[in-house]
């Protein structure tokens, strides 16, 4: 693991590189966190183990604290998590050992939103795994700055200089408004069958606007924490896997 400090908006950004065994170029997978609920769990841990995982089955993994979150500078904003996660393709772009054909996102709630939002309008990105992703934001602006206020991802309070701005934001990255322009790269919809946060219709809705190739997987059991389901993450390393072995192969006949 290589730890990284980027620089976006004025912000840094903190994030972790996990390079997995052997020879370059690799496939690359950004794994984009969700939206703070609670305090960090110093017991949970954390999208470090995803990482680590992933890394072991042949990517190269890498995982950031969006703007406001961990120990990442600046406050929510989910247009500005759009352009943190751009300025991380940026990066990824310019290593040597990452394969630029076979660059994929995964991302959980509201970070599957932004991976939607992102894969949609840059085709750097080639294949997506959406994890408990909802169709759009549907609880009040008010309520989601005051609890993040609470978790402390807006940490100055003069911030959102203007409320309205920041929640249109939350309507400008609604996933259903773009989830078919990702076709023709590959989406992978999962989501757990006893979600308690976003009802499994969602993902069915995004399912249905999408366009091919697309699958969606529901988690029986599962809840909304899908990184946490072994089955869950079991399945998107299959998906991943075939996937970009499918692109590597392309490539191979060329």
């Amino acid at each position: 693991m290589k730890e990284v400090f980027l620089e976006v908006d004025g912000l840094k950004l903190r994030g972790e590189i996990y390079p997995p065994q052997g020879e370059g170029p690799f496939p690359v997978l950004c794994l984009c966190h969700g939206i703070p609920a609670r305090p960090p769990d110093p017991s949970d841990p954390g999208y470090r183990a995803l990482a680590e995982r992933f890394s072991q089955e042949g990517f190269l993994s890498f995982i950031f604290n969006f703007r406001g979150a961990g120990e990442s500078e600046g406050n929510l904003d989910l247009l500005g998590w759009t352009r943190d996660l751009g300025a991380v393709l940026d990066w990824l772009g310019s290593l040597e050992e990452v394969d630029q054909a076979r660059v994929s996102v995964m991302g959980f709630s509201g970070g599957a939103a932004v991976a939607v939002y992102v894969a949609a309008h840059d085709t750097r990105v080639k294949s997506v795994v959406a994890c408990a992703c909802p169709a759009e934001f549907t609880f009040s602006p008010e309520e989601m700055l005051r609890q993040a206020r609470e978790v402390g991802t807006i940490r100055d309070p003069d911030f959102p200089p203007s409320f309205e701005e920041w929640a249109q934001g939350l309507k400008e990255v609604s996933p259903i408004r773009f989830i078919d322009r990702i076709s023709p790269r590959p989406l992978l919809i999962l989501h757990g069958e006893s979600d308690e946060l976003i009802d499994p219709s969602q993902a069915l809705r995004l399912y249905e606007k999408a366009r091919e190739p697309k699958e969606f997987i529901l988690i029986h059991g599962a809840g909304h924490r899908l990184r946490l389901s072994r089955e869950a993450m079991e399945a998107a390393a299959r998906w991943l896997k075939r996937v970009n072995r499918m692109v590597r192969n392309e490539h191979s006949l060329h």
